[in-house]
């Protein structure tokens, strides 16, 4: 009985919260449903019935494939990258002694007091075809002519990583703060190297930290428009970027709202497998 209270109490505490985000997050989301279920009439607008035709075309059509596959892929990479990293930085200033060490992690998230544009555009004069990073790589030979770093993957990429570094190292730190160093001490002192130290200690501890770090960023990148719009331009196109042209370019609502369902179905069901795998993990640890 005293085990059931407890838990009907905690229902009541978190029913005001849930009840907000259901109104601030669910509500906008199923709204979209009926939308997407309307024909689109070239010239007209939203036309009368229902169809599933939106839905069809994302899915069969190689158009929007390949932007799928590009959007998960890319936030896949991103996430990859910032947790490479991410980690070391975040190991350091957790572990660090130094009386410098705020200062050093005020560094890091210094970007985030940015506005996300001005950040961009500071990209967009590094990687343009006559920005510092192609003067500097042709000045010291190694090109004969700009590369091209932007309205593509890997200045996307770049970007991108710059922009949810922060994010992930602050998530990092938290973990491996608490982290006890007596237990790093004690596997030291019996004898294990520093490699085992850390995938045998440091790793498995961290690892929620990780998953929850890895979804966090996973979900901003393959939300993330002003980077994607700036960056990728008009030829590299990703789900956000093509939401928008339909919503507010081209009036197409009900492909646009079919177009973002349907990727918030994909990055739900990619968390779902995530956390599962993440589980299994942790029990075998």
């Amino acid at each position: 009985m005293a085990e059931q209270r407890r838990d009907s109490t905690g229902l009541l505490l978190l029913a005001p919260l849930a009840g907000l985000l259901g109104v601030v997050f669910l509500v906008p989301v199923l709204s979209l449903v009926p939308t997407s279920l309307r024909p689109y009439i070239a010239g007209q607008g939203i036309g009368q019935g229902w169809t599933l035709e939106h839905y069809a075309n994302a899915l069969t059509d190689s158009f929007y494939l390949e932007i799928l596959l590009r959007t998960i892929g890319l936030g896949f990479v991103v996430t990859l990258s910032t947790l490479l990293i991410g980690y070391p930085l975040a190991y350091i200033l957790a572990r660090s002694t130094s009386r410098f060490r705020h200062w050093l992690t005020l560094l890091v998230i210094f970007p985030m007091l940015l506005n996300l544009v001005v950040r961009t555009f500071g990209w967009i004069a590094l990687l343009a075809r006559r920005g510092l990073v192609n003067q500097w790589l042709m000045g010291i030979g190694l090109t004969d002519e700009p590369i091209r770093l932007m309205f593509n993957f890997t200045g996307l990429m770049i970007g991108m990583t710059h922009i949810f570094l922060p994010v992930m190292v602050l998530v990092l730190i938290a973990v491996i703060q608490n982290i006890p160093g007596d237990l790093e001490e004690a596997a030291s002192v019996l004898g294990a190297s520093r490699l085992v130290v850390f995938t045998k200690v440091v790793l498995p501890l961290s690892a929620p930290g990780i998953l929850a770090g890895s979804i966090l960023v996973f979900v901003l990148a393959v939300s993330a428009l002003v980077a994607p719009r700036l960056l990728g331009g008009p030829t590299y196109k990703v789900v956000s970027t093509l939401v928008y042209e339909q919503f507010l370019q081209l009036l197409n609502w009900p492909a646009g709202s079919a177009l973002a369902l349907l990727m918030t179905a994909i990055v739900l069901l990619l968390l779902w497998l995530g956390s599962r795998i993440a589980r299994r993990w942790e029990s075998r640890a």
